[in-house]
């Protein structure tokens, strides 16, 4: 029987040495010491209530880390989970179904986080991070989880969970960690994709989901308004569609005439009615005049969508998604609708029904 009283928490340390270092041992274990290990520090974050999850680089690094929100929340439905995420990322909050709380966060290792802590004054330097130290203090967590991407280091979060006294730490490490974490996974370097990374970090410590996609709660009025401006763009109500979304996409970025052409090729391939709708994020105007001047005869250009959920609810009804971008990818993966660069949808080499 699992101990769920806080008195009775063993100590965050690992007694193997294994979490002062910050890194997995259990590859020098023998079998039965490596079970042994990894069902005692289960059972150790088996016994705390509040525990503190830290993403910080933004919305699309939040949204592949809730997956792994979701293995902590139905491995351990007693406790009470807040983000410590970037300021962006309260645009979020009411699609997030795992997390009770939201505290928001300049870290000055991101370089979103830097650049907003640079327009304070010099005297101010220091403020943010003491200010945000006291209020992890006052919070009395029992724990935290460092989600971090892979260039990203974790433990610059690590000190400050430290200084706050949160006993139990875990995160993905790439050298000995020391007394910053109570627990350390080893970096696979192979590992690309985020939400698989976030969710070995959890696994390590016991809590898995059986659903590893990531999650994202639609909300009744993104649903209504998004199928409204589809009526209002010429579609018949229910009528099926390729949502295209231009920009963005760093070292994937296409031109407008390769979305174009891919767009194109998904319809002509199911030769029915399905039609072609444009849509961008704010501040990606410039790429949907572009995509919509490449394909003057087919496309239904809506405004830029407002909000994360009318994008999110735009892309529940599409038949499939064409973007570059990680963040409209990462919201049709937690749409569970299929989406494809550019490149593959022209190669063919996704059946989209």
């Amino acid at each position: 029987m699992i101990a769920t009283s806080l008195e009775l928490r063993a100590r965050s340390q690992d007694p193997s040495g294994a979490g002062d270092a910050g890194v997995s041992a259990l590859e020098a274990l023998a079998p039965a010491d490596a079970a042994a290990q990894a069902s005692e520090r289960h059972r150790r974050w088996c016994n705390v209530r509040r525990v503190l999850l830290v993403r910080l680089d933004g919305l699309t690094g939040v949204l592949a880390s809730t997956a792994a929100f979701a293995a902590l929340h139905e491995t351990m439905p007693w406790t009470q989970l807040t983000l410590l995420a970037a300021p962006q990322a309260l645009a979020l909050r009411p699609h997030l179904q795992a997390i009770d709380d939201v505290m928001t966060f300049n870290a000055p290792w991101t370089a979103a986080g830097a650049a907003a802590l640079s327009a304070e004054p010099p005297t101010m330097r220091g403020d943010a991070e003491m200010h945000l130290v006291r209020r992890l203090r006052r919070s009395h967590f029992d724990a935290a989880v460092l989600f971090s991407p892979t260039p990203q280091d974790a433990l610059p979060a690590a000190l400050l969970c430290r200084m706050a006294g949160i006993p139990l730490v875990l995160a993905h490490v790439r050298e000995p960690a020391h007394g910053l974490l109570s627990d350390g996974l080893l970096d696979d370097a192979l590992v690309h994709d985020d939400t698989r990374r976030q969710l070995d970090l959890v696994a390590h410590i016991g809590m898995r989901t059986a659903d590893e996609r990531p999650r994202l709660r639609l909300l009744p009025k993104d649903s209504h308004h998004m199928r409204s401006a589809l009526q209002q763009a010429g579609l018949r109500f229910g009528q099926r569609y390729v949502l295209v979304c231009p920009g963005g996409g760093g070292a994937r970025a296409c031109p407008a005439a390769a979305f174009a052409a891919a767009a194109e090729a998904l319809v002509d391939t199911w030769a029915d009615d399905t039609a072609i709708v444009l849509c961008a994020l704010p501040g990606d105007e410039a790429a949907l005049v572009e995509l919509r001047a490449a394909m003057p005869a087919r496309g239904q250009a809506l405004p830029p969508v407002r909000s994360i959920g009318e994008l999110a609810a735009l892309a529940a009804d599409a038949r499939v998604l064409v973007a570059t971008d990680d963040l409209p990818l990462t919201i049709a993966a937690a749409a569970r609708v299929p989406a494809v660069l550019p490149g593959q949808a022209l190669r063919r080499e996704m059946t989209c029904s």
